[in-house]
């Protein structure tokens, strides 16, 4: 965490609770983290907005096992959050199934008194090496 301050703190724990609620498809919680003008661009270049992404996730064919995001750093500009992490996903969409790592980009912003992811991107990167 770059930046101490409350705003940065509560960012953070909503980027992780947004990516908790991939796994229970917590539709609700999913819908109020993310604003209304919210945009996603996946690993594979497909572009979807709110509504696509939210009927992508109640059509049941995504599941996750494992969906969490760490190596987080904040940037605050006023009332918008930059964040870079990492995410892991493993789960299947559809008949496939998907295992991978990937560096994001999140924008949150602040409306309201609420901060909400309006923007994410994500590239698909190598899984991190382990050493024994």
């Amino acid at each position: 965490m770059k930046d101490g301050t409350q705003a940065t703190t509560v960012v953070i724990q909503a980027e992780q609770a947004l990516a908790a609620a991939h796994l229970t498809l917590d539709i609700t919680t999913i819908d109020r983290f993310l604003h209304p003008d919210y945009v996603i661009v996946q690993t594979g270049g497909v572009q979807e907005d709110k509504a696509q992404f939210l009927a992508s996730l109640r059509s049941g064919d995504r599941h996750w096992n494992i969906a969490e995001s760490d190596e987080l750093e904040v940037r605050l500009h006023d009332t918008t959050a930059v964040v870079t992490g990492r995410w892991h996903g493993r789960g299947r969409h559809g008949a496939e199934h998907f295992d991978y790592y990937a560096r994001f980009l999140s924008v949150w912003v602040q409306a309201e008194g609420n901060w909400r992811n309006v923007a994410y991107m994500a590239t698909e990167v190598p899984p991190p090496c382990v050493v024994l």
